[in-house]
């Protein structure tokens, strides 16, 4: 039975549940019953927790229907519910900027490890910002810290303006416009960075939820997916204090690669992996 034969206000909340999953699950969406419980609480503005208390309630779900509409066509959940949940904060999400993954989490983890005191560091940079996420949780986490947001696109810089302001951060960061590195002066004692890092020749056999809505600037890492990391490597001389590292976001596979590169320009590298034992964050150090 299809989402919408029994009438708007025919169905109960349990029958537009069945409905949504089955309707996810034939268009092969992964986990169709939590997804189709997102989307109606999303749609009714409620939890998840008050759906399941009122199960035999039969309300209103037109919106409902246009939003597994959009599910089954492989737009990305974050999109659809216009956040998306990293370190335990909320970040809105547009199609401009690359969504948070837990994958990411490495990142902030391995900052934060490398300044252990609630007084350090106390300039960041976040090159390629997004959503902010990067920046926003070691800021979160360390509230003697200020940082900067660089991404290429105004409508991303604007968007983690908007996340800091949301996360009572707007006082301790700002975003601006800008190529990397290249549109930035001063020290940072940490830079933080998840560059696009696919290979341009293999962004078509991404899943579509990727491929096809999120923003091609923050994935494309060029003929070997390392253009973004040369770029970066290259201005983090000058960018960096004498005390300070960089944390850098890796793909699958990238580690010997980048490590070559950053070995090259004269820095000191250690790695980190993410919980699946894969090596995922890159750290750079200024050699003594």
């Amino acid at each position: 039975m299809a989402a919408g034969d029994q009438g708007d206000e025919g169905r109960t909340i349990a029958e537009g549940l069945r409905d949504g999953a089955a309707i996810l699950a034939a268009a092969g969406i992964d986990n169709p019953r939590l997804e189709s419980r997102l989307l109606l609480a999303h749609a009714l503005g409620c939890s998840t927790e008050d759906l399941i208390r009122d199960l035999a309630a039969k309300p209103v779900l037109s919106g409902f229907d246009a939003l597994l509409a959009r599910r089954a066509a492989h737009e990305p959940m974050a999109f659809i519910l216009g956040w998306r949940e990293f370190w335990s904060l909320r970040f809105r999400v547009s199609p401009a900027t690359l969504i948070p993954r837990p994958d990411s989490e490495t990142i902030v983890e391995a900052a934060l490890a490398l300044f252990p005191s609630p007084q350090s560091p106390s300039r960041v940079l976040d090159l390629g910002t997004g959503t902010g996420c990067l920046l926003l949780s070691v800021l979160r986490e360390r509230p003697a810290s200020f940082g900067v947001g660089i991404d290429i696109s105004e409508r991303a810089a604007r968007l983690a303006r908007q996340n800091a302001c949301d996360l009572g951060l707007g006082s301790r960061a700002a975003f601006l416009c800008g190529d990397w590195g290249e549109s930035v002066s001063g020290r940072f004692d940490l830079v933080l960075s998840n560059p696009p890092y696919i290979a341009s020749a293999e962004l078509a056999a991404l899943m579509p939820d990727v491929a096809e809505h999120e923003p091609a600037s923050a994935l494309d890492g060029g003929r070997c997916g390392l253009a973004a990391y040369r770029a970066i490597i290259q201005t983090l001389p000058r960018l960096l204090t004498p005390a300070g590292a960089a944390v850098l976001e890796l793909g699958i596979g990238q580690s010997d690669a980048v490590r070559a590169i950053a070995e090259a320009a004269g820095f000191q590298v250690e790695t980190r992996p993410d919980l699946s034992g894969t090596v995922r964050a890159i750290i750079l150090h200024p050699l003594p």
